[in-house]
């Protein structure tokens, strides 16, 4: 029995089903559509590309126009299984895609891409618009329970219709697992597609929430909402030096945020994970060495009458009441308080403000998910299965992530570009022409 739709469903069986109408979903396909296969995507939700609606805070950094080596600089944890993807369909192919529908970009700092009109709205109906143009039937709430295999081979699906709750069986020659990840799960990203490549025998990498802000000890009630500019992030590992990032970092509510905590968080949540020791350090001055920013402090407390007034110089408002408590002073105290052993105190606390992390973000608020369905049973040049013929995987849901960026949905992208690419070619066997 096909499931019926109200947007114009074509007779059983289908050439290509794709679960999850998201930025992969979508990308593959309108690709394999575009190679005159019969397509239905399905999608669970109200609407298509609901998390590509709210990401990068309804702006969508859709991509990153730096070169193909550094974009695989970007990727965990195999970024050489992208190779074949990115050839496919890159940075330049999706502006052009979106230009011819409407969306113009435009390139800010770090090579990030964004529509032009900052909606991230206006890219996913530029896609869906594209999908539907290139002939794909979009069947919405439409929740897929089961991927049924039959000899090795895809067989078809077992579908319910919300809100009905009638359950039909969609048959089709190849399907793609395009269902997202974890994070974000009330746009729909609720792991159902780890759920099909387990029970279809495919190995899962550990699922963790990446892109995700930290939960720290102490917690500074006063910095809640502070945003810094131009510091320095240093994470510690079982007391080791392990990596550092520049740029801004965001006071919360429960610990730190903002994008260089976003960078370092995979291995932060990893190393929690493992049960390790884990510290992060703020360098407020990076700038400057310690022996500058000795004489700098020197310098203030001589044209200074108080210790508030040199913190004041150096500090942010929300800050200085931090570095007084800590440190013990007024801000009347005299600045003749800051002799050697103080000044040294507080150097410290300017290059090397300590926190041990003590968690981090939740599903809900974590950008994108590390870990999911394992590399080694994917083709790389295919996106197809390793374990069943005629299944294939797209974008999130594999055990690939990237850092901030534009790069987590460049994979996205590409992965499903590919993934609809081979779908249709294999469905169309030899009636496969190519447009």
């Amino acid at each position: 029995m096909t499931m019926k739709s109200s947007e114009g469903a074509k007779p059983s069986p289908w050439d290509v089903v794709v679960i999850g109408a998201g930025p992969a979903g979508l990308l593959a396909a309108g690709r394999a559509a575009m190679l005159g296969a019969r397509v239905l995507l399905l999608e669970k939700m109200e609407k298509p590309a609901r998390k590509l609606r709210i990401t990068g805070k309804g702006r969508a950094n859709i991509t990153n126009m730096k070169p193909l080596e550094e974009h695989l600089k970007e990727i965990h944890p195999e970024p050489r299984f992208l190779r074949q993807a990115f050839q496919a369909f890159f940075n330049h192919d999706l502006v052009a895609l979106l230009l011819e529908h409407g969306v113009e970009t435009k390139t800010e700092r770090g090579e990030r891409v964004f529509p032009a009109s900052d909606r991230a709205w206006d890219v996913a109906e530029a896609l869906v618009a594209w999908a539907k143009a290139q002939g794909v039937t979009i069947t919405r709430h439409a929740k897929v329970e089961s991927v049924m295999i039959e000899e090795g081979a895809f067989a078809g699906l077992l579908v319910t219709r919300m809100p009905s709750g009638l359950s039909e069986k969609i048959e089709a020659r190849c399907a793609i697992v395009a269902t997202g990840g974890k994070s974000y799960p009330a746009t729909g990203s609720t792991g159902d597609g780890f759920h099909f490549a387990e029970t279809t025998g495919h190995r899962i990498a550990a699922l963790r929430p990446s892109l995700v802000s930290i939960e720290t000890r102490p917690v500074y009630e006063s910095t809640t909402g502070l945003n810094l500019k131009n510091v320095q992030l240093t994470l510690w590992i079982d007391g080791k030096k392990h990596s550092s990032e520049f740029g801004e970092a965001d006071f919360t509510a429960k610990g730190l945020g903002g994008p260089i905590v976003l960078r370092l968080s995979r291995k932060i949540v990893h190393a929690l994970a493992a049960g390790q020791k884990v510290e992060v350090t703020l360098d407020l001055k990076p700038a400057l060495d310690l022996p500058k920013l000795d004489a700098r402090l020197l310098r203030d407390t001589e044209s200074s009458n108080t210790c508030g007034q040199v913190l004041r110089a150096l500090l942010p408002s929300q800050l200085v009441e931090v570095f007084s408590r800590t440190l013990g002073l007024t801000h009347a105290a005299p600045t003749a308080l800051l002799k050697a052993p103080m000044r040294k105190q507080l150097l410290t606390l300017l290059k090397e403000l300590r926190f041990e992390v003590t968690g981090h973000g939740s599903w809900e608020e974590a950008i994108v998910t590390a870990g999911g369905v394992s590399l080694k049973d994917i083709d790389p040049r295919t996106m197809g299965s390793k374990k069943i013929e005629n299944l294939y995987f797209a974008g999130e849901v594999m055990d690939l992530d990237a850092n901030t960026g534009g790069y987590n949905l460049q994979i996205a992208f590409s992965t499903g570009w590919l993934a609809g690419e081979a779908a249709a070619k294999k469905a169309l066997g030899a009636s496969f022409r190519q447009l």
